[in-house]
This record gives structure tokens, sequence and C-alpha cells, in this order.
């Protein structure tokens, strides 16, 4: 592994390329890891995600003594109590598990899905390696790259024990079909809960025509346009509606059977909170309308760290410039990638922190946008979505959202109101104690208080000369001796004294206004 990082040296910045290509040779569990960032791009940068998106896992398969071995590894009974027969021949062979065709002793067809022994294991290995490479790199990397690999390990730790506890799969297709229960054109794999384990899927095997093998589909006499259709209809019902969605949606991973789209590999989901899934319909209103301030506020209902309100002008800046730039076309010619990768680009530069699952949503919208992109030629999944929640927008949910939103804008205000109050009290008990300090900023000069010093100089000083001529006056009215040129010496000294001044005076305002004019 050194060797292999030495060759590519990282510690001078890696490429896009070049770091696909790293983990190709370093092996199936860094192969892994790159296909989980691909779709973070809240961690790494579009072109490295966009690049990555690249990698396949082909590894070699589990022999069958393998596979039986981490059979029974998982069952306290023997196999054949379980399972009539196991077919050798995988249906796929991945970096984490693999996949069998079975049928159980009651006849049902079955697909296992077998995590490879020791896989966590290896993985914790790999995982304390990369820990020590990013910690190296990090000294010699330079700062024009904005990956920040400490965090990027640590995400793909998490990840990593997540998608290998196969309990969590299991869960997932039984909440999936809950979800789409109603839905009669969309099915994933029935699980059997009492066969699966932390190592194990036994789930209903499969059989379909991918979905990207359009010519067999239309001989089969499917309408691609309707297919199309209802998968991003369903997929907009996952995202809005029951806030839990296929987070890879890739053409492996969904086959046509039986008139259904059937969801496979449900290993990696996506979750999205109410507040997040009311922030998506909002932005998803408007782009179509060419809205930068609701688009703000969507995408700032998101952020899951603070946000400066100075910096709103600034955000509402760029985000005229990529409505200017998108929102100009159709729907039907939007490039949904182009433009999640934009407010993801954006919410990054503006240092607004979105959730993993939010910049993984963004992801699996761009692999589905591809998929159906043959199917539906002259639309785009924006005008679905937007079609989609017009129709299941009844009266009842308008009002009571309105009412919500209304609410919710009131309390805001109504805390607003109570905490100027509080700072007025606040100001009135510290001036009647005297404790209570100005800062005085006026417009067109740097130092008021100097500019406040300089007048009262001069005004002290007109004071002093108009007294030395009253008095002067005086002592020339009195003859006070003795006198030079008629005039007593104390009054002519204080005239020339008073002169002076006066000059002096006059100059100093002339010089300034001179200085505030070249200014």
């Amino acid at each position: 592994m050194l060797s292999i990082v030495r060759r590519y040296d990282i510690f001078h910045g890696l490429t896009p390329q070049s770091l696909r290509r790293m983990l190709e040779e370093l092996g199936p569990t860094f192969v892994k890891a790159g296909q989980i960032l691909s779709m973070r791009s809240e961690i790494l940068p579009e072109s490295f995600t966009r690049e990555l998106s690249r990698l396949r896992t082909d590894v070699e398969p589990m022999d069958r003594e393998t596979v039986l071995g981490a059979l029974r590894a998982e069952y306290d009974r023997p196999l054949e109590e379980i399972f009539d027969a196991i077919d050798d021949r995988p249906l796929g062979s991945a970096s984490v598990a693999q996949v069998h065709k079975a049928r159980l002793i009651t006849g049902e067809l079955v697909a296992l899905k077998i995590q490879r022994p020791r896989v966590q294991e290896i993985m914790a290995q790999d995982i304390s390696i990369m820990r020590s490479l990013a910690r190296f790199a990090a000294r010699f990397m330079g700062d024009e790259h904005v990956i920040d690999l400490q965090s990027v390990v640590d995400e793909l730790w998490q990840s990593f024990r997540e998608e290998t506890d196969f309990l969590v799969e299991a869960r997932s297709l039984e909440e999936f079909r809950r979800n789409n229960v109603g839905c009669a054109f969309v099915d994933c794999p029935k699980p059997y809960p009492a066969l699966c384990t932390r190592h194990l899927v036994v789930m209903d095997y499969v059989e379909g025509i991918p979905i990207d093998q359009g010519a067999c589909l239309v001989r089969e006499g499917y309408d691609l346009a309707e297919i199309g259709t209802k998968l991003v209809d369903n997929y907009t019902s996952q995202m809005l509606d029951d806030g839990f969605f296929h987070a890879d949606p890739h053409p492996g991973n969904l086959v046509i059977r039986g008139g259904q789209i059937v969801y496979l590999d449900l290993g990696i989901m996506g979750r999205l909170s109410s507040r997040d899934r009311g922030a998506l319909a909002d932005m998803v209103v408007a782009v179509a309308r060419g809205d930068s301030a609701r688009l703000a506020e969507g995408l700032l209902r998101f952020s899951v760290s603070g946000f400066a309100e100075a910096q709103r002008a600034h955000l509402l800046s760029d985000l005229d410039a990529i409505v200017a730039n998108f929102g100009l076309a159709n729907l039907s010619d939007l490039d949904i990638g182009a433009f999640m990768n934009a407010l993801i680009s954006l919410a990054q530069k503006n240092g607004i922190e979105l959730p993993g699952s939010v910049t993984m949503l963004a992801r699996s919208l761009v692999t589905l946008e591809a998929v159906v992109d043959s199917m539906l030629p002259d639309t785009s999944i924006v005008d679905i979505i937007q079609g989609h929640l017009k129709a299941h927008a009844e009266p009842g949910k308008l009002v009571k959202g309105e009412l919500a939103g209304l609410s919710r804008q009131t309390l805001e205000a109504a805390h607003s109101l109570l905490g100027a109050t509080g700072e007025a009290q606040l100001a009135m008990r510290m001036l009647t104690r005297g404790q209570l300090r100005m800062n005085l900023d006026l417009a067109g000069t740097a130092d008021p208080l100097e500019d406040l010093s300089r007048i009262a100089n001069r005004l002290t000083m007109s004071v002093i000369v108009a007294g030395l001529f009253i008095g002067s006056s005086v002592v020339y009215y009195a003859r006070i001796q003795p006198v030079i040129l008629g005039v007593p010496v104390i009054g002519f000294v204080g005239y020339l004294v008073a002169f002076t001044l006066g000059i002096w005076v006059a100059w100093d305002i002339i010089r300034e206004n001179r200085r505030r004019r070249r200014h």
C-alpha cells in the first residue's frame, strides 16, 4: 500500500483521476470507500465525486465452501433444514457481500446476500491505514486542496459500519414495502426476518428486465415514457412523502417485472426529516418560478450550522446568477445534475453546512435523471416532481400548511418583539445608572471625535480672539500710559495677538476645506 501511495505522490496533491486509479489499485475496501464518497458532495468537491462514480467493484467471488461456511456460522442448525438448494454460481460479487440464488425447503426461491468472512475486521484495518495516510497527507497537501481527509475517513467508517450490518438492510426492505403498499407499480424483494442476521439477508429472488434495456422492454410491450414517469413520480413520493429514499437508483438496482418497477439492493438508504422535506418542496417550486429569495430560504432551512444575516445579500446575489443560468430555460431543458452541483458548490462557498442526507439525495437525483433521460427525452424530472406536488396538494393540507407557516412567522415576530423590548429595558436601566456607553459612527468621517475636538478648538480660539479685541478696545479708550502710535502698549499687544490668532484660525479653516475637497 505504501508503494502505491508513493507512486501517486499524494503528499503533493491528488487529482480526481489519480485518486480513482489509486483506490482501484489499493483494493476492494478502498474502491468501496470511493463509491460511498461519490455520493457525498458535502465532503468532496464535485469534480472528485463525478470521477469516483466511475469506480466499479470487481472482486474475486467466494468459492462454494467459503459460502457454505459463512452460512453455517449464521445458524445454529444444519443448512439442510433451511435450504433445499443453493446455486453455486453467484448472481453478483462485491467487496462486502456476494449474492446467490437458493430455494427454501418450503419451496420459495430466494436470494442470499452473504457477507464476506471477516470483512468488518479487514475494513477496520484499512480504515486505520487510511487514518495514518490522512494524517501524513494533511501535513504536505497545499491549501488549495479543500479535502478534509480526517473527516472523510470518519464518514467512511460510519458508512462501513452501517452497510455491514445486514439487519439494517432487512429492516429497510420491510419499511420500503410498507411505504409503497398502496403503489401497484412499485415493489422490492420481500425479506424473511426469521432467517436474516447481521451478516446475511434472505429475501425474495427477483428476475426481471433491467430498466436500461429499452429495446427488450419495448418488445415485451412496455411503454418507456410511462415507466420513466412512474419511476420519477414514485421517487418523489419517497423523497417528499415518506422521507425514506433509495440512495443509489442506478440501472443495476432497477428491474421491471410483471408491470412493476422493482428496487434492488437497499443497503444504502437516505432519510429526510419533515422539515427537510418541506424545504425541498419549496426549492422545487422556487426553481420552477425562478424565485431566488424562496430558493435561498429553502437552502438555509437545510443548513445544520448558523448563517450570518450579513451574508444573505451575497447569497442572494449568487442565487440570482444560478437562476439566471438555469431558470431561463424550459423545465424540460433543465440539467438537474448541473443545477444540484451548482447549489452544493454555492452552499460550500457561503459557509452553509448541508446534512449528508441532502447531498446524498442530490447525487441520487443526478443518477435518476441519467436513468430516465432516454425514456423521457422531452421532460425534466423537476417538471414531474412539480406535477406530483400539485396532484397531491389537497386543499385541506394547503390551508393547514399556510396556517402553519403563518403561525411560525407570527411566533418568530413575537420572539423578536419580546427581544427588542428586553433590550430597551436593559438600555434604560443602564442609562439611569450611568452605565450606558454609545458608539457613534457618522457617515463620511473616519473619526467623529477628532472632528468634534477640532471644532471645539476653533470655537475656543474664536472666543479668545474676540475677547482680546474687546479688551484691547477698552484699554484704548482708557488712555493708559505708555502708548505706541497713540495706542496704549497693553492694547497694542492685545490687538496684535488677536489679529495673529484670527489669521491662524481663518487659515486653518481654509486648509481643512481644501483637504476635504481633495478627498
